[in-house]
């Protein structure tokens, strides 16, 4: 991924935070020698420093079947949004933009079979999902006919090996652009808008910090 310097980040806590504000993300890997692409929620867990994504696909995708011992990609999608240069302080010498963050995760994926892992998969993504529900649904609780369901998904563990993190937050903008930008945003007020207006503001509190340190 191509990361400009201002744009990169070393910090663990923006990998967590992307994989808090969505885990559904994209998994791409080689079949039958092209790209094979799926779309999927995942668990994330960071252990002493390794990053685990765990999930599963239908039976019928075939892309588990050639995936064991390649260097795939999953794909973490953070809030983004469009940029427009009537926010910036000179609107007359900038562009448009978009601001995004993102985090490619790399590395080797275990092929699930084992119905008990499986079965523990399936209950903990829905334990996530579920968390805020009044009445959560439970797989624990299903019958005889949703553990039967089992036989049509295949698991996966993806264990992480080289990290990238993008936030594109105008970081490259004096402050009166990026203050500018966040009051635009917010002034869109779409739930997507005011997420990278969020972001944005973190970032520039974390430059303001740094610069009076």
């Amino acid at each position: 991924m191509y990361i400009p310097q201002a744009f990169s980040s070393q910090d663990p806590a923006a990998l967590d935070r992307l994989a808090a504000y969505s885990a559904f993300g994209t998994l791409v890997s080689q079949l039958g020698g092209s790209p094979c692409v799926s779309h999927l929620p995942v668990l994330y867990r960071r252990t002493e420093g390794r990053v685990t994504l765990t999930g599963h696909w239908a039976r019928a995708n075939p892309q588990w079947r050639e995936i064991e011992g390649q260097r795939v990609l999953f794909i973490l999608h953070g809030p983004h949004a469009y940029i427009s240069p009537r926010w910036y302080l000179e609107p007359e010498k900038n562009v448009p933009t978009w601001n995004y963050a993102v985090a490619h995760v790399y590395g080797r994926v275990r092929v699930i079979h084992d119905v008990a892992q499986l079965e523990r998969i399936v209950a903990a993504l829905a334990a996530q999902y579920e968390a805020d529900a009044p009445e959560p649904w439970r797989f624990e609780d299903t019958g005889e006919a949703g553990r039967a369901r089992l036989k049509d998904i295949v698991g996966f563990e993806l264990a992480a090996e080289e990290v990238e993190v993008k936030l594109k937050l105008n970081q490259n903008h004096v402050e009166g652009n990026v203050q500018g930008a966040i009051d635009g945003l917010r002034g869109v007020g779409s739930a997507e808008t005011l997420a990278v207006a969020e972001w944005m503001e973190e970032a520039l509190r974390t430059r303001r910090l740094q610069r009076n340190t």
